[in-house]
């Protein structure tokens, strides 16, 4: 079970060019992630973000990267797992948390690689399925279908933040219900 107070989020490669090669599912994936990352900054949630060579596929989609706490860590990267990534590895490693929520682009390349390296290092990995895109809705669909694999869950949006809230009478309730209305 999610706890909101062990998570890290991970926001994965949620750029400019790769979100405008999903097609049908543009929109959708960025207002997915606008809303996790807004339920993860109104629940304090650490959120790290990074941006697979940025120069060429641009930065975090304006809608999302307007939803960031001021103190978010935006890592520029070119290892397709975050985890192989010194910078990033040390800012999880640092924020001392055991559950690592991550969503991104594309599934099946840098979350799938690191959803399995974290698994690796001991953490409880948790793979937002409907906020983790591939160009490929078939690459999408195995990568989700090979995470359940090796043990890694695959809850949607909604699950995700209903586990962070726990009940009703979380004093953040009705914000983040507000999100999925």
């Amino acid at each position: 079970m999610l706890n909101s107070e062990n998570t890290l989020l991970l926001v994965v490669d949620i750029q400019e060019k790769l979100t405008g090669m999903l097609k049908e599912n543009k929109e959708t994936a960025e207002q997915n992630a606008k809303k996790i990352v807004k339920a993860a900054k109104i629940l304090k949630i650490k959120t790290v973000v990074s941006e697979q060579y940025p120069k060429g596929l641009g930065s975090t989609v304006e809608a999302v990267r307007n939803e960031f706490p001021q103190d978010v860590k935006i890592f520029e990267k070119t290892q397709f797992s975050l985890a192989s990534e010194k910078e990033i590895l040390d800012e999880i490693l640092k924020s001392g948390k055991k559950q690592i929520v991550i969503f991104g682009i594309e599934a099946h390349i840098c979350v799938f690689q690191t959803a399995l390296e974290l698994k690796e290092k001991g953490y409880e990995v948790f793979v937002v399925s409907d906020i983790s895109y591939s160009r490929n809705n078939e690459e999408r669909l195995l990568a989700l279908k090979n995470l359940r694999h090796f043990g890694i869950m695959t809850p949607s949006l909604e699950t995700v933040l209903f586990m962070w809230l726990r009940g009703s009478k979380n004093p953040n309730f009705k914000e983040i219900q507000s999100l999925i209305k």
